[in-house]
């Protein structure tokens, strides 16, 4: 029988000590549910120590990614206030242990999901929506996992930051958030590009897709939650020199930043 708290607790360790572990799927019976309820003991953990939940992220929202995982649905993580990094800041990158960068658009929920809602109630409840970037790191060996193993990590939540938010409403009335060029660089050096229509077609796609598995896991998606929808482009390696800046830069909607910083020894 899979000994759910057991197997958060290594996932926890090998977070806070930086250190990576083997893959659950290679020693552990772990079905996707299990994984999940992995996922729920790690945030519980993150909790006990203070941690406060204030979103969710989906992953595999790229159809490009899910074929190469061999997935044919999108996976849910949950994001705390730990992982928030303010836009321009400077991140310590020795808080990780290979992490990697990429560009998403993030909404703000100005009132509760609610699953028994029809699906336009259910995106009337995005207030706003801006750039954001989202640091992923891997708690196994070589960033290499199955399905189950990086849902139980959490889908390699690590870190996030929000660039400026801007009222739904007013972004749909001069945008088409289904097409808009999306560009990430390294110390002004394009690192990748993409569009936000390689989110699920259209980010505003998440909300139901946040719905949907948030009903199925039991998460709760209150109002004030932030939901980052996916990433526009590949994943890049967070740069290790201190004072190195990355950009994602959203056409129309606006870009954000964030910097390395010096180690915490």
């Amino acid at each position: 029988m899979t000994d759910i708290l057991e197997l958060a607790a290594r996932i926890d360790r090998a977070r806070l000590d930086r250190v990576p572990i083997p893959q659950l799927a290679e020693a552990e019976s772990v079905d996707l549910d299990a994984s999940y309820d992995v996922q729920s003991a790690g945030i519980e953990l993150r909790r006990g120590r203070g941690e406060s939940v204030v979103g969710v992220k989906l992953g595999f929202t790229s159809k490009a990614k899910a074929e190469q995982m061999g997935v044919s649905d999108v996976i849910l993580g949950v994001i705390t206030d730990e992982m928030q990094v303010g836009d321009g800041d400077a991140v310590d990158r020795s808080r990780f242990i290979h992490p990697r960068i990429e560009p998403e658009v993030a909404f703000l929920l100005g009132a509760d999901l609610d699953p028994d809602a029809p699906a336009d109630d259910q995106l009337a409840a995005v207030a706003q929506v801006a750039p954001a970037l989202e640091i992923i790191d891997s708690r196994y060996r070589d960033f290499r996992f199955a399905l189950e193993d990086v849902v139980a990590d959490n889908t390699s939540a690590a870190g996030f930051v929000i660039g400026p938010w801007r009222e739904l409403a007013a972004v749909r009335a001069e945008l088409d958030l289904a097409d808009l060029a999306v560009e990430l660089a390294v110390d002004g050096e394009p690192a990748a590009t993409g569009s936000t229509g390689d989110i699920l077609g259209d980010p505003l796609h998440a909300v139901a897709a946040v719905v949907r598995m948030a009903t199925r896991y039991g998460v709760r998606v209150p109002a004030g939650s932030i939901i980052l929808a996916g990433a526009a482009t590949a994943a890049v390696p967070l740069p290790d020199r201190p004072g190195a800046e990355v950009v994602a830069s959203v056409a129309g909607l606006g870009r954000v930043s964030v910097t390395i910083g010096g180690t915490d020894g």
